[in-house]
């Protein structure tokens, strides 16, 4: 399901109609979009190195300030049961470098995790109504659906003459600057 744009938004860009192009359609199109665009971006991540659990209160001790707001969904990973797995951030006021969510669980007393463990903001939810991101996405999803439509994967430009594939690495070239303060450049060195 997209995140960052809607495919009532995309139709109106395209100037399709729902008859034509269903929102299943255009929902496949943005996701393939975001797939191309979010992982480039900067993921907010911490690394974990301490774990506790009281009284069904999961307590996380990160190497470096979090950046984990309450009511926000991390993907804690590398940490073992229970603390793995996709929970919503209880409190962050503990202090810079720690954060809680609700577990279920026996008390465990606080342990390392070595090597450490994850959290990430979990989703696509930290750019939505960010405007470079939007319109990125919605560029990449414009480009997606010309390739899908187009015949042979060719769009003609505007003098007519076809042009060449666009799907491959260009892609993101399209839309590098709009993004250029918010890529993860650990991104770029992979």
């Amino acid at each position: 399901m997209p995140t960052i744009i809607t495919a009532s938004e995309l139709r109106s860009v395209l100037g399709v109609s729902v008859s034509l192009y269903s929102d299943a359609v255009l929902n496949d199109i943005i996701d393939t979009a975001e797939a191309v665009i979010l992982p480039l971006l900067n993921s907010y991540s911490v690394a974990i190195d301490a774990v506790s659990l009281t009284d069904n209160v999961a307590y996380f001790a990160t190497v470096n300030l979090n950046p984990f707001g309450e009511g926000q969904s991390v993907v804690i990973t590398g940490c073992g049961s229970p603390f793995n797995g996709t929970h919503t951030v209880t409190t962050s006021l503990l202090n810079d470098d720690a954060f809680s969510v609700a577990i279920t669980n026996a008390d465990i007393i606080s342990k390392n995790v070595i090597p450490s463990g994850l959290a990430t903001l979990s989703g696509a939810a930290t750019y939505v109504g960010n405007a470079a991101v939007e319109t990125a996405v919605t560029v990449v999803s414009v480009e997606v659906f010309q390739s899908r439509t187009a015949p042979g994967g060719q769009i003609e430009g505007v003098d007519f003459a076809p042009t060449p594939f666009r799907m491959g690495r260009s892609l993101y070239n399209r839309v590098s600057g709009l993004l250029g303060s918010i890529v993860d450049v650990g991104s770029i060195a992979q």
